[in-house]
């Protein structure tokens, strides 16, 4: 007997809709965003910012993906478990990182070995070959192993984005624990979505990934609040593209809570109503656009690595 999918699962046409609409946004966020965030600034026009943007979102999302599977394996439990990307996302992440370098080097107009010994430079090489070792480890017989290398691109990325000279400890510790949580909130939430679709179902998937998702969303609430204070000032919120990007980031994030809200509203309905919904299916309606939302919050994040450092200009 073939049992009906679940109730309220979106159709592959939708599905396809989705993922297209958060291919063009996506692209159209990394490649423009910078340039329209500036306007009337007086801001310096960064080189090339549209395509740095974009290998740096290649960078996180290659991030998440692989440190999303480690953490969905856990979450997923017993039972059949999508096709594993974690190989092809760090190998993607290791030629973004790679792009990036030659990019320095091009924009710079240095050498390959000069540029490849500025901290930029160290930084970038130490990223594409920490992910490249995150492949193998994911390839071979225990993948859990690319934990390290992993932890390496995360510390190597936060060393990247503060490089400031006050308490710059700080800021690398903060950064460290927000990009962890960010990888584990979209990357998670990705895996879980495929291991629903695999087995038609499975609300206990999303109960189990609801529980760390609170506490993820609470570490990033926090490191988000104390990044922002330390690094953007106040008169700087609307006249710089860093706090007018940051704002279109908090609206995002603001949206992304409201669907987490509503899955999490949809599934405790699902408990009480178990003959009705035994799939999870009503609240993988709104995760699904969640992981859409949260895909363009990373390209977003993307942005404020690339425009100017707020504290230059307002100073």
């Amino acid at each position: 007997m073939t049992l009906p999918g679940p109730v309220g699962t979106p159709s592959r046409l939708t599905a396809a809709v989705l993922a297209a609409v958060a291919v063009i946004a996506v692209f159209a966020v990394a490649l423009l965003g910078a340039g329209l965030a500036q306007t009337g600034t007086g801001e310096l026009r960064i080189p090339a910012a549209g395509t740095t943007a974009l290998l740096r979102f290649l960078v996180l999302v290659g991030l998440a993906v692989h440190v999303g599977e480690l953490a969905g394996r856990r979450v997923a439990g017993d039972g059949p478990r999508p096709r594993a990307l974690s190989v092809p996302a760090a190998l993607l992440a290791a030629a973004a990182s790679a792009g990036l370098l030659v990019l320095l080097t091009a924009v710079s107009g240095l050498s390959p070995p000069v540029a490849y010994g500025l901290r930029e430079g160290r930084l970038l090489l130490v990223t594409a070959n920490a992910f490249a070792l995150a492949a193998l480890c994911a390839a071979s017989r225990r993948p859990v192993l690319a934990v390290v290398p992993l932890a390496v691109v995360v510390v190597a990325e936060a060393m990247r984005a503060h490089p400031e000279t006050t308490a710059p400890a700080v800021g690398i510790g903060l950064t460290v624990v927000h990009l962890t949580g960010a990888s584990l909130w979209f990357g998670t939430l990705l895996y879980v979505l495929r291991t629903m679709r695999l087995r038609r179902g499975g609300r206990e998937v999303l109960v189990r990934y609801a529980r760390m998702a609170a506490c993820v969303y609470a570490a990033l609430a926090v490191t988000g609040t104390a990044s922002t204070l330390r690094r953007l000032p106040l008169d700087a919120v609307l006249t710089t593209a860093y706090g007018r990007i940051l704002l279109v980031k908090l609206l995002l994030f603001g949206m992304v809570s409201l669907l987490a809200l509503a899955a999490r509203s949809r599934m405790r309905s699902g408990g009480e109503t178990e003959g009705r919904m035994p799939s999870g299916g009503e609240a993988e309606a709104p995760a699904r656009i969640e992981v859409v939302v949260l895909a363009v919050v990373v390209v977003v994040s993307a942005l404020l690595t690339v425009v100017p450092d707020p504290h230059g200009v307002a100073g």
